[in-house]
């Protein structure tokens, strides 16, 4: 298993211990483009145009629900 495989399992499996800076990975890895940021609000873009604005929890954790977003939009476009 790679290690991209690896973190997707990861965000699937417990999205709540996922830190921000694996999430981004995570979207990196998957062709989305961080569009633009202000303060700590990021606006992350998919390949096929979905939008997905995220920002840290004060613990460094990413957030869960903007997680479950993001598998939302990435198995959607899977499909597509």
């Amino acid at each position: 298993m790679t290690k991209k495989e690896k973190l997707w399992q990861k965000a699937i499996n417990s999205p709540q211990n996922l830190t921000f800076d694996e999430f981004e990975r995570l979207l990196r890895q998957t062709g989305w483009i961080l569009s633009r940021q202000k303060g700590s609000h990021r606006l992350w873009c998919s390949p096929k145009g979905k939008v997905l604005p995220i920002q840290p929890r004060k613990d460094g954790k990413a957030k869960v629900y903007q997680v479950q977003q993001f598998i939302k939009y990435q198995e959607e476009e899977e499909c597509l």
